[in-house]
């Protein structure tokens, strides 16, 4: 199947890419969502008229989130958690709490954009956690878990 990109995708393409993807992919994800348009003739038509508009407002995202990364950088968030004597945690520290805490502390995150590959912290520690704010822009920060 092939789609018109109508917005950055990671690993996909970029504005105005003509990709072939699974049909499925296409159905189900990137049309539903507004992400692409099926490549046919029309929408080739239809699109260029509205690639100004479209990479305005991409513009326009990207230096919205440029903004949020200046406010984010170098945030340092503690988290009180009970723990163990040997500092296992009795649970864990994941997306929400994380989300909780920078919302404690006055910045707004959103769960789609916390990334955490090696899953929930257990142990009490100094973490770092990539917040993928657009396709383009990521910015770390430190999460310290300690005893309660």
């Amino acid at each position: 199947m092939d789609v018109i990109l109508l917005e950055k995708v990671d690993n996909l393409g970029g504005l105005g890419d003509k990709v072939k993807v699974k049909a499925g992919y296409g159905r189900n994800y990137l049309i539903p969502t507004g992400k692409a348009t099926p490549a046919t003739p029309e929408n080739v038509a239809r699109f260029e008229a509205r690639r100004a508009e479209l990479e305005k407002t991409a513009a326009d995202a990207l230096a919205a989130a440029e903004t949020r990364r200046q406010g984010l950088e170098g945030l340092e968030i503690t988290i009180t958690s009970k723990a163990g004597e040997e500092g296992k945690l009795f649970g864990s520290v994941g997306t929400t709490d994380i989300i909780q805490a920078a919302a404690d502390a006055g910045h707004t995150i959103e769960k789609h954009e916390v990334r955490m590959p090696e899953g929930a912290f257990r142990m009490v520690g100094e973490y770092e956690v990539m917040l993928h704010l657009h396709t383009d822009l990521d910015v770390a920060i430190r999460i310290h878990v300690t005893p309660e």
